[in-house]
């Protein structure tokens, strides 16, 4: 079958109608931020809420254990991995740090990463490197702008202790070849970090095939989960090798007045006080993608990315800058005379349609020497549909020529907006 009739497979009517966001006349594309959550998602973390309003807080996790518990194992299920392997955790950034700290630095040891790494990659980096002398090197870019496999082995020396890579940068739709990573990593047995902030709950995940030793993954994005949470992996034989950062009664067992025992899973990582009812949204969240399935989630992605990069490379003066030989359902672009900051706030208020500006980093050197600085970030799932994406090209079309906006103020939609709820 081709990528169409394999889409056919999600049952997008099921999912918009599951999110209440769709119903509103809302064109939500800015996943890549923060995805809608779908209603049994919120209901599972406004039913924990309510029960601890009611019982308390620790009678209500009491008797809820076996949904904090299935959020281990579907965040498990979801990357390949093991519930001992699991830690949860209040956001991705937290995750991924939890690790990095525990790496036991020296000055000298060096961290080979990308030049497509997220911000707060890239700060937490730099504070190490000030804090305990580290050296990290950015590897460089094929010529579709991927991070060159052979470039970072190049980079691999005595002194690496650690190769960190973002599977998706959050500026770019590229997706960088992280299983040949993995596959040096494996070989010159260097631990290997990956941050799956956007590709967590938008393609397939498998840490066996991918080779990481580590991952990390949020809820908010495209998981559709709860903001402040998010979730680790930790490869099992690498657990009792990283030295957590802190520790409490969660993450450690004080057996005698001068002797602590450090948990011997993942929860080493995590702190006793945290959101019992994020993390039971988390979960369902994850289960929610498993049951829809993921493969078809990624699918229907890149058929409806697909269809918007094509549209939005056809208007005069907009031009798409994603890179890589695969793409995301992230869809950066800019137009030749419009700002970023000028469009996603007109999109937002005169058409209801959600979308971001998307700062250009290292990897955007070519793109800073003419003067662009920020691009439009619109990025899709599975719930949006062909007339979401006409929607956003007609919307741009009115913009840079200039046209009024074309909405019924008294509902907040497209006059032109078609009845399509789902393709």
């Amino acid at each position: 079958m081709g990528i169409i009739d394999q889409a056919m497979v999600i049952d997008a009517e099921r999912l918009r109608a599951e999110t209440p966001g769709c119903l509103d006349g809302l064109v939500h594309l800015n996943n890549a931020g923060a995805s809608l959550m779908a209603a049994p998602v919120a209901q599972s973390v406004t039913d924990h809420l309510a029960l601890e309003q009611r019982i308390g807080g620790y009678e209500a996790a009491a008797r809820q254990s076996h949904l904090i518990d299935a959020a281990y194992q579907a965040a498990a299920e979801l990357v390949g991995g093991k519930t001992s392997e699991i830690a949860l955790l209040d956001n991705a950034t937290r995750a991924w740090q939890a690790v990095f700290y525990a790496m036991d630095w020296r000055a000298g040891d060096r961290v080979v990463t990308g030049h497509a790494e997220y911000n707060s990659n890239m700060i937490a980096f730099r504070h190490a490197a000030d804090r305990f002398g580290i050296e990290v090197v950015l590897a460089g870019d094929t010529p579709d702008g991927e991070l060159d496999p052979a470039a970072l082995e190049a980079l691999i020396d005595e002194r690496t202790r650690l190769i960190c890579v973002s599977h998706m940068p959050t500026n770019d739709g590229l997706i960088n070849p992280v299983e040949e990573i993995g596959a040096i990593a494996r070989d010159r047995g260097i631990p290997f970090l990956l941050d799956a902030c956007q590709s967590a709950g938008q393609m397939p995940l498998d840490v066996e095939k991918i080779g990481c030793t580590m991952l990390s993954a949020t809820g908010r994005k495209y998981l559709r989960g709860p903001r402040g949470t998010g979730f680790l992996w930790i490869q099992s034989d690498w657990i009792e090798r990283l030295s957590p950062h802190v520790l409490d009664i969660r993450s450690a067992e004080w057996v005698a007045v001068d002797k602590y025992r450090i948990a011997g899973d993942a929860t080493r990582f995590e702190l006793w006080e945290n959101n019992v009812a994020g993390h039971i949204g988390l979960g369902a969240a994850c289960r929610y993608a498993l049951d829809i399935g993921v493969e078809d989630i990624w699918t229907r992605i890149r058929e409806l990315s697909g269809a918007l990069r094509e549209q939005i490379d056809a208007l005069p003066d907009f031009k798409v800058q994603d890179h890589g030989r695969q793409r995301s359902g992230i869809v950066t672009f800019a137009h030749k005379n419009l700002a970023a900051e000028t469009i996603v706030p007109r999109l937002r208020h005169e058409w209801s349609i959600n979308t971001s500006v998307s700062t250009t980093q290292l990897t955007r050197t070519g793109l800073i020497e003419q003067g662009t600085t920020q691009l439009v970030r619109a990025s899709v799932h599975a719930y949006n549909t062909h007339e979401d994406i006409n929607r956003l090209v007609e919307a741009l079309t009115a913009l840079a020529t200039g046209r009024p906006d074309q909405q019924d103020k008294s509902t907040g939609r497209s006059n032109r907006m078609g009845a399509e709820r789902a393709v």
